[in-house]
C-alpha cells in the first residue's frame, strides 16, 4: 500500500521558516520524480518544486531563491526548505511522486503565513 505523509506545516510570521516533509512508503523510492504542489484559499492547485528521479530540481519563479526541495533516500522522504515566507505562501501543500503511469498523492499540510 502506497502512503505519502506530509507534516510540518502551521502558523509562521511573514519572513519566517517551515520544512516540510513528505514521508513515503510503497513505493520504490529512487524510480519516482518527486514534487511540491500547493493550493492557495480559492484558487487552484499550482506546482511549486519538482525534484526528477536523477536530482535535477525545478522551481515555481514566485519561490526561486526562497524554497528548496531536497530528499533523503535512506528515509524515503522528501523535503521542502521553505524561506522568506510571505502571505501569499499561505496553502495546503501536497506533496506528490510519480513514475509514469503511476501518480500518487498525499494528503497534504497546511501552511498559513501570517503576522
Amino acid at each position: 500500500q502506497v502512503q505519502l505523509v506530509e507534516s510540518g506545516g502551521g502558523l509562521v510570521q511573514p519572513g519566517g521558516s517551515l520544512r516540510l516533509s513528505c514521508a513515503t512508503s510503497g513505493i520504490i523510492f529512487g524510480l519516482y520524480n518527486l514534487a511540491w504542489y500547493r493550493q492557495p484559499p480559492g484558487e487552484q492547485r499550482e506546482l511549486v518544486a519538482i525534484m526528477t528521479s536523477g536530482g535535477t530540481t525545478n522551481y515555481a519563479d514566485s519561490v526561486k531563491g526562497r524554497f528548496t526541495i531536497y530528499r533523503d533516500s535512506a528515509k524515503n522522504t522528501v523535503y521542502l526548505q521553505m524561506n522568506s515566507l510571505k502571505p501569499e505562501d499561505t496553502a495546503v501543500y501536497y506533496c506528490k511522486a510519480q513514475w509514469t503511469p503511476y501518480v500518487y498523492w498525499g494528503e497534504g499540510t497546511l501552511v498559513t503565513v501570517s503576522s
